[in-house]
């Protein structure tokens, strides 16, 4: 009877860190790692990475609302309106209606709060 060891998160990060160095112009690479480390509880490298996927692939969609969610969770709240507001104008270049509509709804959301 064989036993199946599981991976810990510190193992399943390196993974992750290995996988994005290898593909380094693969946005989805990088994506992962920023998930895992969201996953992981590690705001702060969680936010390096997405920036760092923001600045390498600004076409990738999906990294800003990502992003303006874990600023949030910083309390980092002007931060995470101008990344939401970006990811608007990201999401109607690329005609991702979706995206566009759950970017929109995140930053009235964050507005509503502040007042």
């Amino acid at each position: 009877m064989g036993y199946k060891i599981g991976v810990t998160p510190e193992q399943r990060l390196d993974q992750l860190r290995k996988f994005a160095e290898q593909k380094p112009g693969d946005p989805f690479a990088r994506y992962a790692l920023a998930m895992g480390l969201r996953s992981a509880g590690r705001q702060e490298d969680a936010v390096r990475e997405f920036e760092e996927l923001v600045r390498r692939a600004p076409e990738y969609v999906p990294s800003y609302l990502m992003l303006g969610q874990v600023l949030e969770a910083l309390s980092r709240r002007e931060e995470a309106a101008r990344v939401y507001e970006a990811g608007v104008t990201a999401a109607t270049r690329a005609h991702d209606e979706h995206a566009r509509g759950e970017l929109s709804q995140a930053l009235e959301a964050l507005r509503r709060e502040g007042n």
